[in-house]
């Protein structure tokens, strides 16, 4: 059976419009995404498989690419551009909150720029001296398994802004969200250098699969 043989108010493209997105699970707003299932399996079946297998809402908003049996190009590329949207918005609604106050919050707001990456990126959050976000660089980009941190273009980039703290943050593309020794030391390079400056380092988050992991949090600063 088809959805087109569903009653026409459990259609979900019918039912978003009738009671709106809200009253929509997370696999019918993919499948009105999808706009039609694949051979076999309904586009609502097929919006379940997509975030069983990501394992949830969030993990998939994570990913670079969305892959499936039977998903064509057509359907990945309209995916991929909901889920872009999607870390826009919250990209978006975090630069705009007064101050980012909690390392929730910061959390948030690094893991939507940076847990899709398919390769390393070290970037710092800069924020005024009441934690207001003045912006967001990536300054380093490298491959699966490392990027090169140049001290002297953090410090330098941080004055830029007129920075009077930062968070910096990178992303393991392996998932892992566990700090190496090289983060720890590159961390406290950093901490010094910008300390120079009168710049202070609140953080250093390591984005992976899961909840980022803060260094400060774990005393690694």
């Amino acid at each position: 059976m088809t959805i087109k043989d569903w009653p026409i108010d459990d259609r979900p493209r019918e039912k978003l419009l009738a009671q709106g997105a809200q009253a929509l699970s997370a696999a019918e707003l993919i499948a009105v995404l999808l706009g039609s299932g694949t051979r076999g399996r309904s586009a609502v079946e097929l919006g379940r498989a997509l975030l069983s297998e990501a394992g949830g809402v969030n993990a998939l908003l994570a990913r670079d690419t969305v892959r499936a049996p039977g998903l064509g190009p057509a359907k990945r590329a309209r995916l991929g551009a909901a889920l872009e949207l999607a870390r826009r918005a919250l990209g978006e609604e975090l630069q705009q909150l007064p101050a980012l106050t909690t390392p929730r919050e910061s959390a948030a707001y690094l893991r939507a720029k940076l847990a899709h990456l398919p390769y390393e990126v070290f970037a710092c959050l800069y924020l005024d001296n009441r934690h207001r976000v003045l912006g967001f660089a990536e300054l380093f980009r490298g491959t699966t398994d490392g990027a090169s941190v140049h001290p002297r273009e953090v410090v330098r980039e941080c004055i830029a802004r007129n920075a009077a703290a930062v968070i910096l943050a990178h992303n393991h593309p392996s998932g892992v969200a566990e700090p190496s020794a090289a983060d720890r030391a590159i961390t406290r390079e950093l901490r010094d250098a910008l300390a120079l400056v009168g710049v202070r380092v609140l953080d250093h988050f390591v984005i992976g699969a899961g909840e980022p992991t803060s260094m400060a949090a774990r005393g690694m600063m």
